[in-house]
């Protein structure tokens, strides 16, 4: 990309290799290895380029292509490094100037259709969950912490000029224009996607309405993670859903960056406050959004073995970590989502407090232990869903809610605790009940086919064509 940008605006200049060589010193050969993306360039060099070209160094830093020509040649390129492109062995194509763009999107259209034949166009319920629970494996294995996201967001806060607290409206707009796109708003979104980038025209369209954790601004940064860590187009499932993980983990790593909440969370850590409700007040997230975050942070800053779970009133779970030892209900595969959870935990009782929409504490004794959680619902246009953040009881002397007298025991994930009844009560009407139960359709569907699961590309391609020429 640098190299890119660096010919684009030596040509915008009207500048030959040679005139650019004169004012930094350099010979043409050198400057055309820099172009072509064979030698990176030092600090010096790069400082005395920007000053001949008369641009910030940021300019030449920018990670989105300069032109249309450009993005097509870098993509050229890029496919041609693919291993499934190398299959074809076909002799390596060098791109000069006098090949057309229409030629260059014919290749690239031939190229996108052969890794979509070549891609699996749906993973079954089994291989959905193997991938899940592996995915899950890694984040275990990691604390949940992703430095290398965590690097990133840090960078790009710091190049839209954050300066601390909640990410602003003007931040936010500055992070769009940063990665080069504009915002349109739409009353017309497909209903099977949150967001659609137009990537020719440099767009992302989006609805205002707020979903739960993913609000407007979320889904934006959720986005723009795609392109701020790389994604291409997933390979299968597996990669669709590490995709989707790293993109969520940089949006909140940018609504509630590292550099903030953590000394945040330290004090309140050293004066015994430590609180989801305050964390997603100051930083101006939702609840789901803030206990997220924390389990980000939470094991490798504050030392705190943390679970967290996300569960509707049934109990069925649909998302969950723990690196604190508790245990989830699994499946043969490992895989959590999608079981129900004990009827004994936080998550379940908090649909029947009083004031189900307050923060509510529990003590839960377990066979792997005692653990002390607190569970809130965030209610959403579809149905409600319960929050659960838990930690081991001898880490609860450091939360707010730590003196909650509510105590339950469970003996989950045996069976035995809640999901068969209890003996005097089956003895009593074991034959006698007939309940009709609700049709669940998905059941008997394997998961959506295509790059992107459940997306209706039909849809999204009208909806493309419909705003194309605003």
């Amino acid at each position: 990309m640098f190299g890119q940008r660096l010919r684009h605006l030596r040509r915008a200049r009207k500048l030959t290799l040679s005139d650019l060589g004169e004012r930094v010193g350099r010979a043409p050969s050198q400057l055309s290895l820099l172009e072509n993306g064979r030698r990176e360039p030092k600090l010096s060099l790069l400082q005395a380029l920007a000053a001949a070209l008369g641009v910030p160094v940021e300019e030449l830093l920018r990670k989105q292509p300069p032109s249309r020509r450009a993005q097509l040649e870098i993509a050229v390129e890029e496919a041609q490094r693919d291993p499934l492109y190398a299959s074809l062995g076909l002799p390596h194509l060098r791109v000069g100037s006098r090949v057309p763009n229409d030629v260059l999107e014919h290749l690239l259209a031939l190229y996108q259709e052969l890794r979509q034949s070549r891609t699996k166009p749906t993973a079954s319920p089994e291989e959905a969950r193997r991938a899940n629970a592996e995915l899950r494996a890694k984040m275990h294995a990691r604390g949940n912490y992703f430095g290398e996201i965590e690097q990133v967001a840090a960078k790009t806060l710091t190049a839209v000029g954050y300066r601390g607290g909640a990410l602003s409206q003007g931040n936010l707009t500055s992070l769009v224009s940063h990665f080069g796109f504009t915002l349109r708003y739409v009353q017309d979104l497909p209903r099977s996607v949150r967001s659609i980038t137009d990537q020719r025209n440099h767009r992302i369209y989006l609805e205002r309405e707020q979903l739960g954790m993913h609000t407007p601004r979320t889904i934006v940064l959720q986005t723009l993670g795609h392109f701020a860590l790389g994604h291409a187009v997933p390979r299968d499932f597996a990669d669709f859903l590490r995709q989707r993980v790293e993109a969520n983990y940089f949006a909140a790593a940018t609504l509630l960056p590292e550099q903030a909440v953590v000394p945040y969370l330290r004090e309140a850590k050293a004066g015994r406050e430590l609180s989801v409700e305050d964390l997603a007040d100051v930083f101006s997230v939702s609840y789901e959004m803030a206990a997220h975050r924390f389990t980000n942070l939470a094991t490798h800053h504050l030392d705190l073995p943390v679970h967290f779970a996300k569960n509707d009133e049934s109990g069925t779970i649909y998302k969950a970590y723990a690196n604190d030892g508790l245990v989830f209900p699994a499946d043969e595969y490992g895989a959590i989502e999608g079981q129900r959870m004990c009827r004994e935990w936080g998550g379940r009782h908090v649909f029947a407090t009083a004031d189900r929409y307050s923060v509510y504490y529990q003590y839960t004794d377990t066979p792997t232990g005692t653990y002390w959680c607190l569970s809130h619902i965030d209610p959403s246009h579809e149905r409600d869903f319960a929050i659960t953040l838990g930690v081991p009881f001898e880490h609860s002397r450091w939360f707010r809610g730590r003196e909650t007298t509510t105590r339950r025991t469970s003996r989950c994930p045996n069976g035995e605790c809640c999901q068969r009844p209890p003996a005097e009560l089956a003895a009593r009407w074991e034959g006698h009940a007939w309940p009709s139960a609700r049709a669940h359709s998905h059941v008997l569907a394997v998961l959506p086919p295509g790059a992107f699961p459940g997306v209706d590309e039909a849809d999204v391609y009208a909806f493309l064509d419909r705003h194309a020429a605003e």
